[in-house]
């Protein structure tokens, strides 16, 4: 499997008040960035750009986001493929150019073909495979988690679960404290410089339930839904959402696709997102920074007392 970091050559340069410019070379880490395609059923979905390790967890996330499944029993088994037959990009021949066969992305006979970048999911009997005028058709950057849906319509999901009626509360001090925990657990990012991450926070407990790192903010997220999918945990009624970054509509929308009734991001939310929000009846809070934070949506979920009209 790729490895979560890389190491590459650099050439650091230091130029201070005007003094002589310091010029060092060393080996930097870089945060992985490999291709996963996701596939059901044999039938390619999405080609997702993420940091390899916790791929079935993204996979499980993903199709949550996607409205696919809704419960861990309709998620079967998922493999990692690539070898002859699997329908990669690589076709190898030997030395008279008879074919060895098709291999995925990176792959090689030398490797047996698998480079872990092809996910095969089955669905459990009965759960009914995803539309094929979803699939995407083109990449999922690591940027852009909606890049690549075939129409505008489909980037927005009809949720299986209610957020709007959870009765969860939260203390702004429990909210203040969550993108600390979260920094301290971004074991890879403090090596890089370069993952976003995600976290679910018990909101009766203060817990942090999982953390999830990716280079796509949309991957950490999906890999935190997926992980709590497989162990039985949907509806997530009563957490928290901690992201790194900004809040994207997309953010929104995988929270309201699992059950999350709230969403809080260190950075700003965009207009989309704030809409979404409102109008799904999930609690969106952005700039939480030290001891403040805005609170764009569902502001009767942090307890404050009373608060000022705007």
């Amino acid at each position: 499997m790729g490895r979560i970091t890389t190491r590459h050559k650099v050439v650091r340069i230091t130029a201070a008040d005007g003094q002589d410019v310091e010029v060092i070379r060393r080996l930097d880490t870089l945060a992985a960035e490999e291709p996963l395609e996701i596939r059901v059923g044999g039938s390619p979905l999405t080609v997702t750009m993420r940091t390899p390790g916790h791929d079935v967890e993204l996979a499980a996330g993903f199709l949550v986001s996607e409205g696919v499944i809704t419960r861990s029993e309709q998620f079967a088994s998922a493999i990692h493929c690539g070898g002859p037959g699997t329908g990669g990009t690589i076709r190898e021949t030997g030395a008279n150019g008879v074919p060895l066969g098709i291999y995925a992305l990176g792959a090689s006979v030398s490797d047996g073909g698998n480079t872990y970048n092809v996910l095969d999911v089955t669905l459990a009997p009965g759960t009914p495979l995803p539309d094929p005028a979803r699939a995407r058709h083109s990449y999922t950057t690591s940027a852009c988690g909606v890049c690549g849906a075939a129409s505008i319509e489909q980037v927005s999901t009809t949720s299986a679960f209610d957020v709007s009626d959870d009765p969860m509360q939260v203390d702004p001090a429990l909210l203040a404290s969550l993108p600390d925990a979260l920094r301290a657990q971004q074991q890879v990012f403090e090596k890089t410089g370069g993952l976003h991450a995600a976290a679910l926070c018990d909101a009766a407990t203060g817990e942090l339930l999982v953390v999830r790192e990716d280079v796509g903010r949309h991957n950490a997220v999906d890999k935190v839904v997926g992980w709590a999918t497989l162990a039985g945990r949907l509806p997530l009624s009563g957490t928290v959402l901690q992201v790194s970054g900004r809040a994207s509509f997309e953010l929104v929308q995988k929270a309201v696709m699992a059950g999350i009734p709230m969403l809080s991001a260190v950075s700003a939310p965009s207009s989309l997102a704030v809409e979404m929000a409102e109008k799904s009846g999930l609690t969106l809070v952005g700039f939480v920074r030290g001891a403040s934070m805005n609170v764009y949506s569902g502001a009767d979920r942090v307890r404050t007392g009373v608060l000022e009209p705007v």
